[in-house]
């Protein structure tokens, strides 16, 4: 018996190690699921926050920007005005004038060879400006036409119907029908401090 009980010492220590080992793997494996989901939940919260930019973003330039733009190529007015207009979020209009307007009123393949059709809209963005966030850094909105799907709308262009109403519909005799501008817009809203916390939107306009 006595040797049987020589041969049996360090079993309990060794057999001590591999249970502690396997709890710490457990634990650790624990860790690492907690840690895993609190980084998905941020990043999803933060990508939230940016799409809601891109929105806000998206909002400004279809029911602002691009009538005023619209409004200002039909009665002459430049629109380096807008700029000062829109100072309050920064806005700048990186797009020449002659290319807003191959864009707006030229089928895409008759734009000039400078104007960018590229869809990521942070590469020579035809506008951007910045949202302010409820916390942290503002967010900067790229925005770009990167195609024009129909050349041969009737809008009016006075810009005093703002949401695609057409030609004389008030009066009371037989109107053409209403063919709007149909636009392909790329708009991506990023973090000033950080262009990891990003979203992209495409855009379909009828105007």
């Amino acid at each position: 018996m006595k040797r049987f009980v020589q041969q049996q010492d360090g079993v309990a220590l060794v057999t001590s190690l591999v249970m502690t080992m396997i709890s710490l793997t457990i634990v650790m494996a624990v860790m690492y699921m907690i840690t895993q989901n609190i980084e998905r939940t941020g990043s999803l919260k933060r990508y939230k926050t940016a799409l809601e930019a891109s929105y806000g973003g998206t909002d400004i330039i279809i029911k602002e920007i691009v009538p005023l733009v619209l409004q200002d190529f039909d009665s002459g007015t430049p629109i380096d005005h807008m700029e000062t207009d829109y100072g309050a979020i920064s806005l700048d209009i990186s797009a020449t004038a002659a290319c807003l307007q191959d864009k707006l009123f030229k089928p895409t393949s008759s734009w000039a060879s400078s104007c960018s059709q590229a869809l990521n809209p942070k590469s020579a963005p035809d506008m951007s400006f910045r949202l302010q966030a409820t916390g942290g850094q503002p967010y900067t909105i790229y925005a770009k036409i990167v195609d024009h799907v129909n050349e041969k709308g009737n809008s009016d262009l006075s810009g005093l119907q703002l949401e695609g109403a057409g030609v004389a519909e008030s009066l009371a005799v037989i109107t053409p029908q209403h063919i709007p501008y149909v636009y392909r817009l790329e708009v991506q809203a990023e973090r000033s401090a950080n262009a990891t916390e990003q979203a992209n939107m495409s855009v379909l306009y009828a105007w």
